[in-house]
């Protein structure tokens, strides 16, 4: 509805517009030129700050030929102003309802560097379910199996900030390619492996090149979107690299089952070339050009955000090891059947990372990560609970809160970090995420390879899962009250610890 003060206000400049023509008729009798009744109309023109091009067009197509309005023309005019006019007279009810544009080339951009990021988190748990093989093949001890995954993780990690500073300096494009090209190296060497150590070497160089690929992917997927749509763009994103950590072992238990153990890794070559040309062809050489952009580790909500995401991935990643584990050496499931007990977690997490995103860009990032924390710690609490079974129908729904309070976790902690410090840092930003996310991974990886050190038993489970909850609910909730809100006005203004 349109408020008296505003409609009355439209009337008076409709009538404007219908009486300049006339005016200007009562002044000249003899015949005017289009050229003077033009001059003399642009004497009463009306400002043109504000108004529709319809209104100016109508007005100066009147003042020009002179022409009574008919009803139809009035009708126009008048719709015209009071649309703008209301619009002019209620800012804050436009602004809250406009969206900023994205253009295409954002959202092309974010696929592929999405695309990039989804190979990273798939490598890290494609290898899970096979590692019981790698350990038949290899005659090494089940529990030393660990080891893979760690020094993936490991090495991941220690090549994060190192190439954080790398994207910062010459943009995501150049680090991405340089990275998977890396990474491809390593996965080339896995395949060909012929004792574990060579395995080890292999997992290092990956994770080295992921290292260098990991904050460039984070970085150039958000680098197209203003502040105020970031939690849409990394809904997807989180929810691509949230299936990936939870699809992996569904695709690694296809693979060994069907091929053997070195599959898993001849599969990573063509993922790779892939996301390869992907990123050549999507993501511009720079990214940014505002300057030094300070040290985002001196940043508080940064490091809160760092903080929850580590938590995330230690949960998630030595939680489902270990259940991993149990299920094909103690329940007797096979490689391809542990891993399917655990797909719809990875659709829960798929299906809350965009509802996430949502949630964020309209409360704030400590709304959803307080529900994650909560849902994953209550889910986890369940199958925590002594003599729960662990291996029928009766598992999945407790599932449920765990997969989708997992998936609420990864858009909040990216997008508070990302907003509170500027686009010339962000590759450094990404880089103090990532090393949470892979210290958090290589932690729970290796509790849990302490835990199978031991006599593997539903008891062991029981302790670990219990364990994981208390993290969720006693860390977890705390930590998200320090993912503070930020202006988009105001991302890049440091909050000093």
């Amino acid at each position: 509805m349109i408020r008296p003060d505003i409609q009355a206000h439209s009337c008076e400049i409709h009538n404007r517009i219908i009486t300049v023509p006339r005016r200007l008729q009562t002044q000249d009798s003899a015949v005017i030129s289009a050229g003077a009744l033009s001059r003399r109309a642009d004497a009463h023109a009306l400002p043109t700050i504000g108004y529709p091009a319809e209104v100016r067009q109508l007005h100066a197509r009147r003042a020009v030929t002179g022409r009574r309005a008919d009803g139809r023309h009035r009708a126009r005019v008048r719709a015209a102003i009071l649309e703008t006019v209301s619009t002019v007279a209620s800012p804050a009810d436009g602004q809250a309802q406009a969206k900023p544009a994205v253009p295409r080339a954002a959202w092309t951009r974010l696929a592929a560097c999405t695309a990039a990021a989804a190979l990273l988190q798939l490598d890290g748990t494609l290898i899970t379910v096979a590692l019981p093989s790698v350990a038949h093949g290899l005659h090494v001890k089940g529990s030393t199996t660990s080891a893979v995954l760690s020094a993936y993780f490991g090495a991941y990690a220690l090549l994060l900030i190192p190439g954080g500073e790398l994207v910062d300096r010459f943009g995501a494009r150049r680090l991405a390619l340089g990275g998977l090209a890396l990474f491809a190296v390593g996965a080339l060497a896995g395949a060909l492996a012929g004792s574990f150590g060579a395995l080890l070497v292999a997992r290092v160089i990956q994770g080295a090149g992921a290292g260098l690929v990991s904050p460039a992917a984070l970085a150039g997927a958000v680098s197209g979107f203003p502040a105020e749509r970031r939690g849409s763009a990394l809904g997807i994103w989180g929810a691509s690299a949230g299936m990936s950590n939870l699809l992996g072992p569904l695709l690694g238990g296809l693979l060994t089952v069907a091929f053997g153990w070195r599959a898993n890794w001849w599969a990573l070559l063509p993922l790779t070339l892939a996301a390869a040309v992907a990123i050549a062809r999507l993501v511009p050489s720079t990214v940014h050009d505002d300057g030094d952009g300070g040290n985002p580790a001196l940043n508080r909500i940064v490091l809160a955000a760092t903080l929850v995401a580590a938590l995330t991935f230690a949960v998630m990643i030595g939680a489902f090891y270990i259940a991993e584990q149990y299920l094909q050496r103690v329940a007797g499931f096979s490689a391809l059947g542990a891993s399917g007990a655990l797909v719809l977690v990875a659709l829960l997490v798929g299906a809350a990372a965009p509802l996430a995103g949502r949630l964020v860009d309209r409360h704030g990032e400590q709304f959803p990560t307080l529900l994650g924390f909560v849902g994953a710690g209550v889910g986890l609490a369940i199958l925590g609970i002594p003599g729960f079974k662990l291996d029928g129908i009766v598992t999945v729904l407790p599932l449920i809160p765990v997969g989708l309070g997992l998936g609420m976790l990864f858009v909040p902690t990216s997008r508070a970090a990302l907003n509170a410090s500027p686009q010339a840092s962000h590759g450094r930003t990404s880089a103090l995420l990532s090393v949470g996310r892979l210290l958090g991974a290589a932690t729970g990886a290796g509790l849990a390879g302490i835990a199978l050190s031991g006599t593997l038993t539903a008891s062991t489970v029981h302790h670990t899962l219990l364990l994981s909850a208390g993290l969720c609910l006693v860390i977890g909730i705390p930590a998200s009250t320090c993912l503070t809100r930020r202006s988009p006005t105001g991302a890049g203004r440091a909050e000093r610890v």
